[in-house]
């Protein structure tokens, strides 16, 4: 790095405005490599932390500990150490954040989710990127939407389309899920890509969405290009039921936030408004039937009874697994079922949702695995 550069408020996904700087990980002075990790910043969802995009010292932070700013805003400025104080504080003073271009508000018009018709029913999609590779689709867990791919989609949208569904029961989509069970889900991911024209494509599925993702691998490995799973359902009987159970029956707030600490390494980076549009959800008509179905057909008694391990002995295509080491929901130890025949990777200070808590790490895990995968 040559120049002064200025280090702005990041966009997580289309609904992100604005972020809260929680706390500083770098000081004054210090220097960072590409990669290394800048701060924390509150999203309307979860707290995610700021990677920095190239190695550099961090000459000046300008947004303080609690500040909320919106996106683009000037955080802080890297330089080298030769730049006199002097240019760095004019660099301040003169920063004005870019207003959003035209054609990039347009194409985040155009690439806002959106309703299509597959096998009959209706289910909301995010469709993002471009070019000539192989597509991604995102297939969320028990309970989510698209939206959990906030911090994923965007840097797998590059020369590719990146594409996250609301299962049906989830989401914006309908909430008539059939028996629940994984074949119909697997059956609606088929008509989703037919439906948007993908004829194959590298799958990433986390929790439910892994089982599901893999159980369409074997019935039709010809449209798969790779699996990658996060903390998949499906490799064992045992699961936190208590957390199933008390997802279903919480209405209030509280009540809520207690469930959703369970699925992340540290409780505090979820935030109210993820509390908030999770209750909304499940007031929404025939979305608290949808997840008894679903909790009746996978985790009927307290256990899991979707058993993919079958699915996954003998694949057509590369799979890997990615792992918080501090899942909650999921034992980690289920991983060790697949040691030696795929490569698994467990993320320290991670629990059950780590494409939101290291979305850097697993989007590097992603991004190379489909490289290598074709």
């Amino acid at each position: 790095m040559t120049a002064i550069t200025p280090i702005t408020m990041p966009k997580w996904g289309l609904t992100m405005t604005e972020g809260k700087v929680l706390g500083w990980l770098k000081g004054e002075g210090d220097s960072f490599a590409e990669g290394e990790e800048l701060l924390e910043i509150e999203t309307s969802k979860i707290t995610n932390v700021y990677e920095a995009p190239e190695g550099g010292t961090l000459r000046r932070i300008v947004a303080e500990e609690g500040a909320t700013l919106p996106i683009g805003a000037l955080l802080a400025v890297a330089a080298p150490a030769e730049v006199p104080d002097a240019d760095i504080e004019a660099f301040v003073a003169g920063f004005v954040a870019p207003e959003p271009a035209s054609e990039t508000a347009e194409a985040e018009t155009a690439a806002a989710p959106r309703d299509i018709e597959a096998g009959g029913k209706r289910l909301r999609v995010l469709d993002v990127g471009g070019g000539s590779g192989t597509p991604v689709v995102l297939i969320h867990g028990f309970g989510a939407d698209l939206n959990g791919w906030m911090f994923t989609q965007p840097a797998l949208a590059e020369g590719r389309r990146a594409v996250a569904l609301d299962l049906p029961g989830h989401g914006g989509s309908v909430k008539d899920v059939g028996n629940g069970g994984a074949d119909t889900f697997a059956a609606a991911l088929a008509y989703t890509l037919a439906a948007l024209a993908i004829e194959k494509a590298h799958l990433v599925g986390h929790s439910m969405g892994g089982a599901i993702a893999a159980k369409f691998a074997k019935q039709r490995p010809e449209g798969v290009a790779s699996l990658t799973l996060i903390a998949p359902a499906g490799l064992g009987a045992e699961i936190n039921a208590d957390f199933i159970s008390s997802f279903i029956r919480a209405q209030r707030r509280r009540e809520m936030q207690e469930v959703l600490a369970l699925l992340v390494h540290d409780p505090a980076l979820v935030s109210r408004q993820m509390v908030e549009d999770v209750l909304r959800y499940k007031r929404l008509d025939g979305a608290q039937a949808a997840l008894e179905a679903i909790s009746g057909a996978w985790f009927p008694e307290g256990r899991q009874a979707v058993d993919i391990r079958g699915d996954l002995a003998d694949l057509a295509m590369p799979a890997q697994i990615a792992w918080g080491r501090d899942d909650r929901i999921i034992p980690v130890a289920h991983a060790e079922t697949l040691a030696g025949r795929v490569p698994v990777h467990i993320l320290d200070a991670a629990g059950h949702l780590p494409h939101m808590e290291k979305a850097g790490e697993v989007n590097r895990l992603i991004a190379g695995f489909i490289a290598q995968s074709g």
